[in-house]
């Protein structure tokens, strides 16, 4: 099983094109189950409803688990027996009626324009490390790209004439996404210290880099924009992904449809982009006052 396991792991990373984190996040939960079945004595191929049932219900009640991690391990056998009938390896999937726990949808936490604009605000100078964190903010709330998908851009990736980038996001899957002026003119100050402090130096081909002249870690960037965040004093501390959700928060209170919405942040489903649609308090009370019969 240990061969099948990895052959499942190519399987879905080739095949399937899910990211990397995904497949490990997939790899690691089957095999806590394969664990389980020797355990039990109990051949993976040959399990039934009922077995993959009690395996879920011993997650639940011995280890607390939260829905949300059950859900995942949930799809991750899914996919599991879904590959062993491709491969022959399996007659039945015995996963095929079994419900995932519910997901509770979160409303997104994100930054109100004020202290978006006081991030913004800030003067980089001179400095690299500044210049880099600056075209890296103004980027993610731009785009709504993910830290990842930051991470990996290329100059080819940026057209500066039309504003549009390049993004390859989860499973390598590619997509266009407009980027507005004011982000492209602080990339271009970024590019130009880059420029300066590297030259024709055997740098890496991605858009930012630390100071060897290499990709820039997401460790790095994480500490760069809690950083600038400390510095603007803002009411909520800044993170990479927390620019996605301000970003698609601020396009959705604008007006903008939902369909164009999910396109740009590149999700799959638009139940995905729905979590966007809250109002925040400030337009509820506006509302309220403005249309209630009971002035």
């Amino acid at each position: 099983m240990l061969e099948l396991a990895n052959i499942f792991y190519r399987h879905l990373s080739v095949e399937r094109g899910l990211s990397k984190n995904t497949c490990l996040a997939y790899a690691g939960d089957l095999n806590a189950f394969l664990l389980y079945c020797e355990k039990r004595g109990t051949a993976p191929a040959e399990a039934e409803a009922p077995f993959i049932e009690e395996y879920f219900w011993s997650l639940k009640s011995g280890k607390g688990l939260k829905a949300s991690s059950i859900f995942r391990k949930t799809e991750a056998l899914r996919a599991f027996y879904r590959f062993l009938l491709l491969e022959g390896k399996a007659k039945t999937d015995p996963t095929k009626n079994f419900r995932a726990p519910r997901m509770a949808q979160k409303v997104p936490r994100f930054l109100d324009r004020r202290d978006m604009e006081k991030l913004l605000a800030r003067p980089a100078g001179n400095n690299f490390a500044r210049l880099r964190t600056a075209a890296a903010v103004d980027l993610l709330y731009s785009t709504g790209i993910r830290i990842t998908e930051l991470l990996m851009l290329r100059l080819e990736s940026v057209n500066f004439q039309s504003g549009w980038l390049r993004v390859f996001g989860k499973g390598s899957k590619e997509r266009i996404v407009p980027v507005n002026q004011a982000a492209l003119g602080t990339l271009k100050n970024y590019l130009e210290a880059r420029e300066l402090k590297f030259g024709t130096k055997g740098s890496d081909a991605e858009l930012f880099l630390n100071k060897s002249g290499r990709r820039l870690s997401r460790v790095q960037m994480w500490k760069d924009i809690v950083g600038l965040g400390k510095e603007a004093e803002v009411r909520i501390m800044p993170h990479p992904h927390l620019f996605r959700h301000t970003f698609a928060s601020h396009l959705v209170q604008a007006g903008a449809d939902l369909r164009s919405v999910q396109e740009m942040l590149g999700h799959s489903s638009l139940n995905t982009t729905q979590i966007y649609t809250h109002i925040d308090k400030g337009d509820l009370k506006i509302a309220h006052e403005k249309y209630h019969p009971d002035k």
